[in-house]
C-alpha cells in the first residue's frame, strides 16, 4: 500500500503549488505518471506550471486557483474536481505561511489566517476527500509540515504550534487510514531554499540552522513521495536535519522551550 497507481479519471490535488515544494512536488508527480491540479492563489504561475508539466510529461493538469483561507473557496474544490471528471486519489496539503517575532507583538490577523490555513485547511480538505479515497479502497494523502513542529519555538510560536497539530494529526489518521488502503505521510523538513523566508520576513531559523542542513526543493519532494509510497507516518529530508530531530528527541520536553528561546533571541 502506498501510491495508488495513475490512472486516467484520477488525478493528485496540490496546494499551494505556484512555488517552492508545492511546485516540486507537483513535479515529481508527473514524471512519476500523475495527473495534477494545481491549487494556489496565482493563476499564472499555476498556468505556467500546467503547461510545463503537460509538454515535459504528458499529463493531465488542470489549474483551480483557491484562497484556502477562504471557507467557501475550500468547501468548492472538490466540486470543481468533480465537474472535470476526475477523482481526487492524491492530497497534497502543502499551502501555508509562515510568521515570525514575539506573539504579543504579532499582527493578531495574519496569526490566525495562518491557523486557517496550517490546520483549518488540512482538516477541511482531508475531511472532504477521504471518505472518497476509504469507500475505493486506495489513495494517498501527505501532509507538508516541518522540524519546527518537534518542539515550542519561541519567535514562531503560531507556525511551530500549527505544524505540531499537523504531525500528531497525520500520524493519527496513518493509523486510521492504513486498514483502508489509505497511505498517509507528513513531510517534515528542515529549512528550505524556497519563498517561504520572502513572506514570513527574518526568523529565527535562518540565524539558528546551519546552511549544510538546509535542502532544496526538490530533494523534499522526491523524499516525500518515497516515503509516500512506502507508506512512512512520517520523513525528514536530510541527513543532518535527521540528525538534529534525533538530538531533539532525546532533550526532555522541559528543556527544549527554554533553549530554543536562548537560541533563537
Amino acid at each position: 500500500m502506498g501510491l495508488p497507481e495513475p490512472r486516467d479519471d484520477g488525478t493528485a490535488l496540490v496546494t499551494g503549488a505556484s512555488a517552492g515544494i508545492g511546485a516540486e512536488i507537483a513535479r515529481e508527480l508527473a514524471r512519476r505518471g500523475y495527473g495534477v491540479a494545481l491549487v494556489a492563489r496565482r493563476r499564472e504561475r499555476l498556468e505556467e506550471l500546467a503547461a510545463e508539466l503537460s509538454e515535459e510529461h504528458g499529463v493531465r493538469a488542470e489549474v483551480l486557483p483557491a484562497d484556502l483561507t477562504d471557507a467557501e473557496a475550500r468547501a468548492a474544490l472538490p466540486g470543481r474536481v468533480e465537474g472535470l471528471g476526475l477523482e481526487v486519489d492524491v492530497l497534497v496539503n502543502n499551502a501555508g505561511f509562515g510568521t515570525s517575532g514575539c506573539f504579543h507583538e504579532s499582527d493578531v490577523e495574519r496569526e490566525v489566517q495562518q491557523v486557517r490555513i496550517l490546520v483549518e485547511a488540512v482538516a477541511d480538505l482531508t475531511g472532504r476527500l477521504v471518505p472518497g479515497m476509504v469507500e475505493r479502497g486506495g489513495g494517498a494523502i501527505l501532509n507538508v509540515a516541518s522540524t519546527a513542529g518537534y518542539a515550542p519555538l519561541p519567535r514562531m510560536a503560531g507556525y511551530g504550534a500549527a505544524k505540531a497539530w499537523a504531525r500528531s494529526f497525520t500520524h493519527a489518521i496513518h493509523a486510521e487510514l492504513k486498514p483502508h488502503g489509505v497511505a498517509v505521510t507528513a513531510l517534515c523538513p528542515g529549512p528550505v531554499e524556497t519563498e517561504f523566508f520572502d513572506v514570513s520576513g527574518p526568523t529565527p531559523i535562518e540565524n539558528v540552522i546551519p546552511k549544510p542542513a538546509w535542502v532544496d526543493a526538490a530533494l523534499c519532494a522526491r523524499v516525500a513521495l518515497d516515503g509516500l509510497e512506502r507508506n512512512r507516518a512520517e520523513v525528514v529530508p536530510g541527513r543532518a536535519m535527521q540528525a538534529i530531530v534525533a538530538a531533539g528527541r532525546v532533550t526532555p520536553q522541559e528543556l527544549r522551550g527554554p533553549l530554543l528561546g536562548r537560541f533563537f533571541r
